[in-house]
């Protein structure tokens, strides 16, 4: 793998999902958080007094000792990465990119700007080329990109390979883990033994952020497929399972489905890009998997898995797909969108 030493910055570093950006910058062969930047309550101290950790593996060593900075426009490196709440992150993130930041979100509040790409890298690489022309219209030296909802990678992804049969119609049930609604999270007695049948906004997303990933000129027009989630909350720590129902413009066989996904290939498998997982989406044949507990760290926790793929006697086919949300669906996507641009030589 090709070494770099690219500096880059986390906002909101102390959160959950800033925890795992740290975490997994401090191994990466690319970049090198130097700079690490959260709210007025944590500026001035030790990164290891800012941040309560939640994460199994171990706070690293050169982020402990590092002084937490406030989330100030012009500070910090140019590329800088967003674990910020959708409460503030909307401000906080435009001011970065009107100072020249390159912005690498992870919040909503940019998701569906028609000038901001929504991306995952196998999916829609093409659509950063709408960049230039949110720099130009909105009067940008830096830049925002975005990664989607974290049950929206999973179903877009898994999606994907099957446009070449003509998407039209798709119902999807999730089983969301605990993780995905941050610190403190679910209380106890709502989610043990338990599941609650509904996520704020959750549906929403899925059906709208889905279609301008699969859709055309920098997802400005939306993928004409229609799409109906229910989304849940279960007692699960990591991993979004879902089951899918798809109906495609002509019958196709759970074979070709199949086929479709392994065979699929985007840009950063191409280009080696270090979190690009290989393969893409991992395809298996045992009757009881794909299972959170077993498959949601695959590929590092990068690599959509898919399985039961067969028949539907309602629409064509239906299958069921996992990915991990915090790492597929968050820090590591952010990080891959990263390494799709400088590859590319767009920073």
């Amino acid at each position: 793998m090709e070494q770099r030493s690219i500096e880059v910055g986390v906002l909101g570093a102390t959160g959950v999902v800033g925890q795992h950006f740290v975490t997994r910058l401090s191994r990466h062969p690319w970049f090198k958080p130097v700079w690490l930047a959260a709210s007025e309550r944590s500026e001035g101290k030790a990164y290891r007094d800012a941040a309560p950790w939640r994460l199994a593996a171990p706070m690293p060593a050169d982020a402990a000792a590092r002084i937490v900075d406030g989330c100030v426009p012009g500070r910090g490196p140019k590329i800088v990465f967003s674990g910020l709440d959708a409460s503030v992150a909307g401000e906080v993130e435009g001011a970065f990119a009107a100072a020249g930041h390159v912005v690498v979100s992870n919040a909503r509040n940019f998701r569906m700007d028609p000038l901001v790409p929504l991306l995952i890298p196998e999916v829609n690489a093409d659509h950063l080329a709408i960049i230039a022309e949110q720099q130009r219209v909105k009067g940008w030296p830096g830049l925002i990109v975005t990664n989607p909802n974290c049950s929206t990678v999973v179903l877009a992804s898994a999606l994907a390979p099957l446009r070449q049969f003509g998407l039209a119609k798709v119902i999807v049930t999730t089983m969301q883990a605990i993780s995905g609604a941050g610190y403190p999270g679910v209380p106890s007695l709502d989610i043990l033994g338990n599941v609650v049948p509904y996520i704020g906004g959750e549906e929403d997303k899925m059906e709208k952020e889905t279609q301008k990933i699969l859709g055309s000129d920098g997802g400005r027009v939306a993928h004409a497929c229609v799409i109906s989630a229910h989304t849940n909350r279960v007692p699960v720590l990591d991993g979004h399972t879902m089951t899918v129902s798809v109906e495609f413009a002509n019958r196709v066989s759970p074979a070709d489905v199949a086929q479709a996904m392994r065979a699929f290939r985007g840009r950063p498998q191409e280009l080696g890009l270090p979190s690009a997982p290989v393969p893409a989406i991992e395809v298996m044949d045992e009757p009881n998997r794909p299972q959170p507990r077993l498959d949601a760290d695959r590929g590092d926790g990068m690599t959509v898995s898919v399985g039961r793929v067969r028949e539907c006697p309602v629409f064509h086919v239906k299958f069921v797909a996992l990915a991990h949300n915090v790492v597929r669906g968050a820090a590591g996507a952010a990080i891959l969108n990263a390494e799709l641009m400088v590859a590319e030589g767009m920073v």
